[in-house]
């Protein structure tokens, strides 16, 4: 693979990725999160170029619910597609998580991609539900 460097980056520097490979056809707002500013942002760079982002948000826990990971907006560039960068992205992610002191994760998947997330040891957690006409299930897997 060529030169793959992960960062952490702004909140507003995932918008553009998000947008171009997950809802093209929306307004560019419609890829932002009320709560992005609370989220941690990873950025996969092949040669200097954002290539793919992830944005993963940790919800606190108490005596009685447990800490939950959630990555949302996960989208890499059509091009890069295929080479391992989302892999990496995911696995650093993971690893993030469990380090914030998550138990669980989980995302809100398109249906296309659950064998993606079936090779991490994902599972579907619910029902099938739609976004338009995108049909989506949510998959996690205790930390």
């Amino acid at each position: 693979m060529a030169n793959l460097t992960l960062k952490p980056i702004a909140a507003e520097d995932t918008l553009a990725l998000r947008h171009s490979v997950l809802w093209p056809d929306k307004p560019f707002d419609y890829v932002r999160l009320p709560d992005d500013e609370d989220g941690f942002h990873l950025g996969g760079f092949v040669d200097g170029e954002l290539v793919s982002v992830i944005s993963l948000f940790i919800t606190e826990g108490d005596e009685t619910t447990p800490r939950m990971a959630r990555f949302r907006k996960f989208a890499t560039a059509p091009a890069h597609q295929g080479r391992g960068i989302g892999t990496q992205l995911l696995n650093h992610v993971i690893e993030q998580a469990r380090h914030r002191g998550a138990t669980h994760i989980w995302c809100d998947a398109r249906l296309t991609a659950a064998g993606f997330y079936e090779r991490f040891g994902m599972r579907a957690e619910g029902d099938v539900f739609h976004k338009g006409p995108i049909p989506y299930s949510r998959f996690g897997m205790p930390l």
